[in-house]
């Protein structure tokens, strides 16, 4: 790795806009219960930095009312629990009961049998398993490999409750542990991979996760069942302010897995509101509603529906707009609204959008070279035949090219191997440390610049490479600013940003997150929805990994090598049984020709494992493609994908590695393509094969 450094010269000033306001007392009155039991269709108006952290993270009506209703049997348990115990620490085992709460309206909706015939997956991921058929599917709840550590044992997340102690210390507020440990204005230069590798693990990953948070009014700095302000605490005054923060809504617990007695199942669980496969669920969707809205219905072709009002200097479709207009990406420069997609975070930045639109073109490119070859195909075995091949793509380039990378090829191995066919008895389903710890490691990686390039990957002077705050909702750059082809040049032709101990999370996103006025820090967000979830610390999770408990500091230092850094986190939490995962996996030392250091490639591989083996539609699994198809499919590349949908015309073969162009770039003619035709129906084998042959 090259010690180049990249620096972020904007100066930050201390927040002067943040409402300073004293942390009152976590007591609930009966009266919030009959609140939450009689305005479950209410919305409070929320903050202007809440309403923009939750407008990315808009959810279907589907799951809305499941969330809404567990929120509501959750209040009034936390509030119940609050008054039983006459403000004690600790309450007492078995204070409460199904009996306590009318359940009726907690109901996870499903289909009563599975269809052993369905050659195709369904959209929300159900009866995959045919046995277990809500593994994997959308609206059910995190699971949990270690239990939640709630302070009162149900709801209360870690910190809630201020002077209570850990290992006899209070936990550190998450803000001061981002700007005295994370906090950094310089990152070093990743010479080996591009920020290709980067934008893929966010994209991937809103394939497999989506938690749901409260749409409450948190702009008060007092704890409430749904908001658990992040306190700040003014350098020159001392005075103690917040940044608003909305928990994770509750999972219904009568969603929760048979086997759990009345005190797991009515434990405050997290919800993943899509299908945890890896399945292009973030160009298809997770509900039926949102599948019809994405498709090409009236053009009968299995085509995606695409934006009827813009496309790009060569004819090439944008996504489409939401439905629902005006919306929050419109403004006076760029008057158009935002992308729609599979997922509700298409928006999040131009990478990610970028990302979206090359897959929707590539499953149109793909669906009329099907129809074309099988002319006597339905319009839905076109759509569902060509969703079966990009979810396929995407499990390929995520295992092969991506996944080897970030953990190392001896993780890799050691965790994952290869493939050995779909295992019934594995669950696929989503970790709540996945989610909220393990797999933000890419966020130490993020970029604050947003790199434009032209056709020789350069700068392109008409459109200047961007902060990334001004690259956020922003849709309207995409439209009037050369389309998605200088963003991914950007991505593909220059250096990922690297992860060391003393230079995490730049400061873009630590005191200027979504370019908010008021302070957004995703570093203590991320801590915090870590205690949010209750989640064990560090420690805990190096013991379920099979790694020794750092116990002393050269114990901790011999897992961070750094001893400044060390030594500061010790100081910082005063015990090392106190620190937050996802501080403790991020410092580690990394694995050799990894990116993450031994618990993250654990927690990564482990649920990796159970995506591959537990998924009966997982593209090697038999009988899902036939041995010819598989081997085309094998061609495929994300390099590829880029040419075959941009005007791009030189890639790198492996488009997440780095190099200065012109060196080991090659023109597209020299990158392997999938040969359609192995999906012809009718020819005979021999013949195919001969044909693929010659291909």
């Amino acid at each position: 790795m090259s010690a180049e450094l990249f620096c972020d010269d904007t100066v930050y000033l201390p927040a002067t806009s943040v409402r300073v306001l004293l942390i009152s007392s976590n007591e609930e009155s009966l009266q919030v219960v009959q609140e939450a039991l009689h305005s479950g269709q209410r919305r409070s108006t929320p903050s202007s930095s809440t309403n923009v952290f939750t407008f990315v993270r808009e959810t279907e009506p589907e799951t809305q009312e499941i969330s809404r209703a567990a929120e509501v049997i959750q209040t009034s348990l936390q509030v119940l629990g609050e008054r039983t115990r006459h403000k004690r620490d600790v309450p007492a085992p078995g204070w409460y009961s199904r009996e306590h709460l009318d359940p009726s309206q907690c109901t996870l909706v499903t289909i009563n049998t599975c269809e052993p015939l369905n050659k195709y997956r369904t959209i929300t991921g159900q009866c995959n398993n045919r046995h277990n058929p809500l593994w994997g599917a959308t609206n059910i709840p995190l699971t949990r490999w270690l239990p939640a550590e709630y302070e009162d044992g149900q709801s209360e997340p870690k910190g809630w409750n201020r002077g209570r102690l850990y290992n006899g210390f209070q936990l550190p507020p998450v803000r001061e542990v981002s700007q005295k440990i994370i906090r950094t204005r310089c990152k070093w230069k990743d010479h080996v991979y591009s920020q290709l590798l980067v934008e893929w693990g966010v994209y991937f990953n809103h394939d497999l996760q989506s938690t749901t948070q409260s749409t409450g009014d948190c702009s008060t700095c007092k704890n409430k069942p749904s908001c658990f302000p992040i306190e700040i605490k003014d350098p020159e005054t001392g005075a103690i302010g917040c940044m608003p923060f909305s928990r994770s809504k509750p999972a219904c617990f009568v969603a929760v897995k048979p086997g759990f007695d009345d005190i797991q199942a009515m434990q405050r669980q997290q919800t993943n509101s899509i299908s945890s496969f890896l399945d292009a669920s973030q160009v298809y969707g997770n509900t039926l509603e949102r599948q019809f809205f994405l498709r090409d219905l009236s053009g009968r072709n299995g085509r995606l529906a695409v934006n009827d009002k813009y496309s790009d200097y060569g004819g090439r479709a944008y996504l489409p707009f939401v439905a629902d207009v005006p919306s929050r990406c419109r403004s006076e420069e760029f008057p158009v609204d935002c992308f729609s997609a599979g997922d509700s975070r298409p928006n999040l930045n131009l990478p990610l959008t970028s990302l979206h639109t090359l897959w929707v073109r590539e499953h149109n490119r793909v669906a009329e070279a099907l129809a074309y070859i099988n002319g006597h195909w339905s319009p839905e075995t076109v759509y569902q035949e060509t969703r079966k091949i990009i979810g396929a793509l995407h499990q390929i380039i995520t295992f092969r090219d991506y996944l080897p990378k970030i953990l190392g090829p001896q993780a890799f191995e050691h965790f994952i191997g290869p493939y050995k066919g779909y295992d019934p008895t594995t669950d696929p389903s989503i970790s709540n440390v996945f989610v909220i710890a393990a797999f933000r490691f890419g966020h130490a990686n993020i970029s604050p610049i947003i790199m434009r390039l032209n056709r020789k990957f350069q700068e392109d002077e008409r459109f200047p490479n961007l902060k990334l705050g001004d690259a956020f909702l922003s849709p309207g750059r995409i439209v009037f600013e050369g389309g998605i082809d200088p963003i991914m040049r950007g991505i593909i032709g220059t250096e990922a940003l690297a992860n060391t101990a003393d230079k995490l999370v730049t400061e873009e996103v630590t005191e200027r997150l979504f370019n908010q006025q008021n302070t957004m820090d995703l570093s203590s967000i991320d801590l915090q929805r870590g205690r949010d979830h209750a989640l064990p610390g560090y420690n805990d999770w190096r013991s379920f990994c099979g790694l020794k408990r750092t116990q002393t500091l050269d114990d901790f230092k011999h897992v961070v090598s750094d001893a400044r850094v060390a030594e500061k986190i010790l100081n910082t939490y005063k015990s090392l049984d106190n620190i937050d995962v996802w501080l403790g996996g991020l410092v580690e030392d990394l694995l050799p020709g990894a990116r993450t250091g031994p618990l993250f490639a654990c927690l990564i591989g482990k649920q990796m494992k159970a995506l591959r083996d537990g998924d009966r539609f997982w593209w090697e699994a038999e009988g899902i493609f036939t041995e010819i198809q598989k081997a085309e499919l094998s061609k495929g590349s994300l390099s590829r994908i880029i040419c075959d949908n941009t005007d791009i015309g030189e890639v790198l073969p492996d488009s997440f590695r780095f190099r200065k162009y012109p060196s080991g770039f090659v023109s597209c003619d020299d990158i392997p393509l999938i040969n359609l035709e192995a999906w012809r129906e009718g020819k005979g084998r021999g013949e195919l094969k001969k044909l693929l042959g010659s291909s």
